[in-house]
């Protein structure tokens, strides 16, 4: 839990996959799409559903899209360089759904096979339960930064189930984003036979190490380094609105 993240990490790890992605002749082009295939299908699809199509209509549209990521070479037109990889997809799925309707629909459902197996029944449910009525570019913000909160949480649940402290990890997790969302350090002393001073060093560090791992997913999707502190503050404005 205590080891350090380096920048070199912070700014390298995403880009590679997508980089490997792009490079379909690559010995792992496949398993990089697929990966982000897999991350990046809530928000886009928040996205199509909230632009008013049904919910195997945007099935479609979102596994339409990733093919012409593949078929045109999208992917090839990033460079290490190139900004927030957020803006890029939802730029790309808007040209797409302007231009390709025709073509995206053209298969009948059920003609083609999915490029990665996911739960589109769950995404469905995420947008049918979010109470904002928000727009779609602000509804795919909402999900990107929920998606890249997740994948923070997921990893640190995994060094702490590595490290044999996943009932410590369960009992602090509600208060990682806050006191005010668990239960009394008391209470959890209790149940773990800790001190109550030993409760809140743990929830400071799993802090720290959560938002050590919540900047790693952030640089991940960005250009440089430089726009982590930027990035990181707009998703927070976007949970929090």
């Amino acid at each position: 839990m205590d080891s350090p993240i380096g920048s070199a990490r912070f700014t390298t790890t995403h880009w590679s996959v997508i980089l490997e992605a792009a490079r379909p002749e690559a010995p792992g082009s496949l398993d990089a799409f697929g990966r982000l295939y897999r991350d990046y299908w809530p928000p886009l699809y928040a996205y199509v559903r909230r632009r008013g199509y049904s919910h195997h209509e945007a099935e479609d549209l979102n596994q339409g899209f990733f093919v012409s990521l593949i078929e045109r070479d999208r992917l090839r037109d990033l460079e290490r360089g190139g900004g927030r990889f957020r803006s890029f997809l939802l730029t790309a799925l808007q040209n797409f759904l302007a231009n390709e309707w025709d073509r995206a629909t053209a298969a009948k459902r059920g003609g083609g096979q999915a490029i990665v197996a996911l739960d589109a029944v769950d995404a469905d449910s995420g947008f049918l339960t979010d109470p904002t009525q928000a727009a779609p570019e602000t509804g795919f913000e909402r999900e990107w930064a929920f998606t890249v909160i997740e994948h923070a949480m997921r990893a640190l649940a995994s060094e702490l189930r590595a490290a044999g402290k996943e009932t410590l990890y369960e009992h602090l997790r509600p208060h990682l984003q806050g006191d005010r969302n668990g239960r009394p350090y008391a209470d959890i002393a209790a149940d773990l036979g800790m001190s109550e001073g030993a409760v809140k060093v743990g929830v400071h560090r799993l802090r720290q190490r959560y938002g050590e791992l919540l900047r790693a997913e952030v640089a991940r999707t960005v250009g440089s380094e430089g726009e982590i502190a930027e990035e990181l503050r707009h998703l927070i404005a976007i949970v929090s609105a």
